[in-house]
């Protein structure tokens, strides 16, 4: 019989979501299949597997070294250079800075080197993350940006942060905002809502002004930073998180966001990419409101990160919009 100690650092997770993690190689069902031999026990009892694990409980795993072996696998990281910036890290978040162009997460077995890769390599050369043999957590992501997106992502550490960032993220105790530059003039703050439904065979978004079947409601706060007659640089405050929102949202309004190769012009497209490089839509996640005072990371209460802008962008606001205090405030704000 061997016996397991849960931790701080592994309690708050079902038992049967643990077991998963601890038998990385094991079916599902040899797992509940152990539990109701009663060859897996919880605090030495019969359990069910949806127990909610707590620091100082213990398992007792009635199971032979070889089977344990047979289905625990060493994970094995790959090499993966960071181009992720950092804006802030402590013992339970890294607060990244994710380039455009790079995919948050793996979206078929052939890709590499994406954010996530990249944050467990840097964790784990800096001795912050060890992919020991029974590692029953992972770091990870909680807020993805589509590759074309850069800006600011947040990253869990310990299973009780990504826990609590996730729950700050869905009762909305996070403020998220970004830039974008539209073609047209958007003339006045306004928070915008529309029906949202996505084609998960063509990965295309289309935003109703009614209710149809299906869609889900969205709300978006836009706020006009400049304008040049034509174009207009923007602030968005996501209040709901849907799939390309920003984007398909002011699409559906008649703002196309500029560079957009999805939901874009197709003319000024090719002029941003001929002048200025610019092969992918101006969007960037550049500040993230923490005001969740509760829990492990409630000595996070109110901080602010603001990610610099990237110097491509800065670059075509100097030319369409040039430098003004209203820009500088939205910056430093």
């Amino acid at each position: 019989m061997k016996q397991l100690s849960i931790t701080e650092e592994m309690g708050g997770q079902r038992l049967d979501k643990f077991l998963f993690k601890y038998f990385n190689t094991a079916p599902k069902s040899f797992v509940y299949k152990m539990l109701r031999k009663k060859r897996i026990k919880y605090n030495g009892k019969k359990a069910e597997g949806s127990e909610l694990l707590q620091s100082g409980d213990t398992l007792q795993l009635y199971l032979s070294e070889e089977t344990m072996d047979g289905f625990m696998e060493e994970k094995q990281l790959a090499k993966a250079k960071r181009h992720f910036g950092i804006l802030y890290e402590d013992d339970h978040l890294l607060v990244a800075v994710k380039p455009a162009g790079l995919l948050s997460h793996p979206e078929s077995p052939a890709d590499r080197d994406t954010l996530i890769d990249q944050i467990l390599y840097y964790l784990q050369e800096t001795g912050q993350y060890q992919p020991t043999k029974e590692s029953t957590f992972t770091p990870a992501i909680c807020n993805r940006l589509d590759r074309n997106t850069g800006g600011i992502v947040l990253a869990g550490k310990t299973l009780q942060a990504v826990q609590e960032i996730n729950a700050a993220l869905a009762n909305k105790t996070v403020d998220k905002f970004y830039v974008t530059m539209v073609k047209g003039v958007f003339s006045e703050e306004k928070e915008l809502f529309g029906y949202h439904v996505k084609d998960e065979k063509e990965n295309q978004v289309r935003v109703y002004k009614t209710p149809v079947p299906g869609a889900k409601k969205i709300i978006t706060k836009v706020k006009p930073l400049a304008d040049n007659g034509k174009f207009t640089l923007l602030q968005i405050q996501l209040i709901t998180g849907k799939s390309h929102q920003i984007r398909a949202h002011l699409k559906s309004m008649g703002y196309p966001v500029v560079g957009d190769r999805k939901y874009g012009d197709g003319r000024v497209n090719r002029y941003v990419k001929e002048h200025y490089g610019l092969n992918n839509q101006f969007l960037f996640a550049y500040r993230l409101v923490w005001h969740s005072g509760e829990g492990v990371l409630g000595y996070l209460k109110d901080r602010c990160w603001t990610a610099p802008w990237p110097e491509q962008l800065e670059g075509m606001i100097g030319d369409y919009f040039g430098t003004n205090g209203l820009l500088r405030e939205a910056k430093e704000s």
